[in-house]
């Protein structure tokens, strides 16, 4: 791998992550819960981790206020908009995988 210099990696990290968020801005139509089951992770766990980075620098930043900057709008107008309800199926993938977890 390239070498990179510290300010350099971060520059391409926050891109990377602008590009991530921008397209799941796109993809709506891919709910938090297929994220979780495929991915493990989902926008609620990225709006989760922006929050925490922001603590950890001393800047305060509630929950809804680290929702709302990752989902471009506040977190309930989101999933009004756009999340559906789980499926059984979804639910049960859901289940399985947290307990695998344990």
């Amino acid at each position: 791998m390239t070498d990179l210099d510290t300010a350099t990696r971060t520059e391409l990290e926050a891109a990377a992550f602008r590009s991530l968020r921008a397209h799941l801005m796109e993809r709506s139509d891919v709910q938090n819960i297929d994220m979780m089951n495929l991915a493990g992770f989902c926008r609620n766990c990225l709006s989760r981790w922006y929050g925490e980075a922001a603590s950890e620098r001393g800047i305060e930043m509630s929950k809804d206020e680290a929702r709302e900057a990752f989902y471009g709008e506040p977190y309930e107008d989101w999933r009004a908009k756009h999340q559906t309800e789980a499926t059984t199926e979804q639910q049960a993938a859901f289940a399985k995988a947290a307990a695998a977890e344990k």
